[in-house]
């Protein structure tokens, strides 16, 4: 997804927004995504791991074909309930998101060739990062009208 078009989803996405499938709210799914964004910075570390077959073979499929994120897919470590919210407002999360999105492309333009840690795929380039965030962008951001 370009600049442009997030800005514009994340313009028109209010607390009222519909939700076409999942249980997260407007809010929950921006913090959601900021998570992520952290994760792949290195602002929030996991530890690493080395991906067992099933999880090569998932990586592989999504990062490496067209393929686009299965609707009702969960995070690996996710509890089944909604997380609390951790920012006052959506507006402060729209925020929070584009900083978290900026300090991801700020993070690997000074450590080109870093690999940071996914919670299923393991380590993951900048480029890997890319189309994940791509995908996971189109898939969150499309959870609503």
């Amino acid at each position: 997804m370009t600049q442009t078009e997030i800005e514009s989803i994340l313009e028109n996405l209010n607390e009222n927004s519909t939700r076409l499938f999942g249980l997260m709210t407007p809010q929950h799914m921006l913090e959601h995504l900021i998570i992520t964004f952290k994760l792949s910075s290195g602002r929030i570390k996991i530890p690493e791991f080395v991906p067992n077959e099933k999880q090569l073979g998932y990586k592989q499929l999504l990062l490496g074909t067209e393929m686009e994120f299965p609707k009702g897919i969960r995070a690996p470590g996710l509890p089944e309930d909604l997380l609390p919210l951790r920012f006052e407002s959506l507006a402060i999360a729209k925020e929070k998101l584009r900083s978290a999105i900026d300090e991801f492309h700020s993070f690997f333009t000074t450590h080109p060739g870093e690999a940071t840690t996914h919670p299923r795929f393991g380590k993951l380039t900048y480029e890997e990062w890319e189309v994940f965030h791509d995908k996971h962008l189109k898939h969150h951001l499309g959870q609503f009208e």
